[in-house]
């Protein structure tokens, strides 16, 4: 680990997008890259979000098809490579057209190989981290991807402590004048969507009023979705994303009924408030509870008081004031309104 990157994260007080920035200047002075793309993801259902990219031109327009290729290539898929950091040719042998997002989509357009380093703890998947160098550039060494190892651990605390933050700012959710849907072919083209998705999709990738947001996160829970359905993951096409004042989103993707095979079916992805038991899920990860702790949140939540919780929780009322002390330790809070605030979210 250096202390560049160390220093970083335990100063930063920022947004996630501001100390990703940061970091992707420190890693690139020492190990070089051409092309990145930084994405966040839902710690439980390892849904990518919030994507932070710098591809070449020609490629921009092809970003749902990488994105669903992404999603349906087992080689250097960010949940199944060995270890925290890998690199492509690392993990096929020098044969990188095992992985089909390079074969039809990268390779193609000049990619040669990239390394992947993943941001996992015991709480959950903060996200990953793809470096790209081109075709003519040297690939990634064993001591280039040592050095990538070597800052997994701090990276991931300064990740998760960034969405522990998003909860500090707890307003009452915006008042919505309809539903919000995307609809998508099978190959992630957007098709169309209601009038109130924009402005989601605005407030979580700001653009030039007269250009359409990329919509991102409903490409991915659609990847995640057709991943799937071809038996490569198991997990919920579903994502949790927090906007600005601490509001949080849920994106969940779905075939649309139709009179055609399922894989030819095009998407929906609904874009609703996120749940309060699925807000709380979020919250108790990212400020790194315990499983008993996480399970006083949400006694607390259900308007349990000490002794109800101590008893549904088989222990003393002290050590309920004990536990107590350690959630609000961790999570910056003072006492309880302040406290079921956040997880609430009003």
């Amino acid at each position: 680990m250096t202390e560049v990157v160390a220093r970083r994260c335990r100063e930063h007080h920022g947004d996630d997008r501001s100390l990703r920035i940061a970091l992707l200047e420190d890693i690139r002075s020492r190990v070089p890259f051409r092309a990145h793309v930084w994405a966040l993801t839902d710690p439980e259902t390892e849904v990518s979000t919030s994507p932070l990219a710098t591809v070449p031109d020609e490629l921009m327009a092809h970003v749902p098809a990488m994105i669903w290729r992404r999603y349906l290539t087992t080689v250097n898929r960010w949940d199944r490579i060995a270890g925290p950091v890998d690199s492509l040719h690392r993990a096929t042998g020098g044969d990188p057209a095992q992985s089909l997002l390079h074969r039809e989509v990268l390779g193609p357009a000049g990619i040669g190989d990239i390394a992947t380093i993943v941001f996992r703890d015991r709480f959950g998947l903060w996200g990953w981290l793809d470096l790209w160098r081109f075709a003519d550039d040297e690939r990634f060494t064993d001591a280039e991807l040592a050095i990538l190892a070597g800052d997994v651990g701090v990276i991931t605390d300064a990740l998760r402590g960034c969405q522990a933050r998003s909860f500090d700012e707890a307003t009452p959710a915006p008042a919505r004048s309809g539903p919000a849907v995307l609809f998508l072919s099978p190959e992630l083209e957007v098709l169309g969507q209601t009038p109130e998705t924009d402005g989601y999709l605005r407030t979580l990738l700001p653009t030039d009023a007269d250009r359409r947001p990329i919509p991102a996160a409903a490409y991915n829970v659609g990847g995640a979705l057709r991943a799937r359905e071809a038996g490569i993951d198991d997990r919920p096409p579903m994502a949790r994303i927090c906007l600005e004042g601490g509001v949080w989103l849920t994106f969940r993707a779905a075939r649309v009924d139709a009179d055609r095979p399922s894989d030819e079916r095009d998407i929906a992805v609904t874009i609703e408030l996120t749940t309060p038991p699925e807000r709380r899920a979020v919250y108790t990860r990212s400020h790194g509870l315990t499983e008993r702790e996480t399970e006083l949140v949400e006694l607390l939540a259900e308007g349990a008081d000490t002794s109800a919780i101590a008893a549904a929780m088989f222990v003393s009322e002290h050590t309920v004031q004990d536990h107590l002390k350690s959630i609000f330790a961790k999570t910056r809070t003072r006492n309880r309104r302040t406290l079921l605030s956040r997880v609430v979210g009003a």
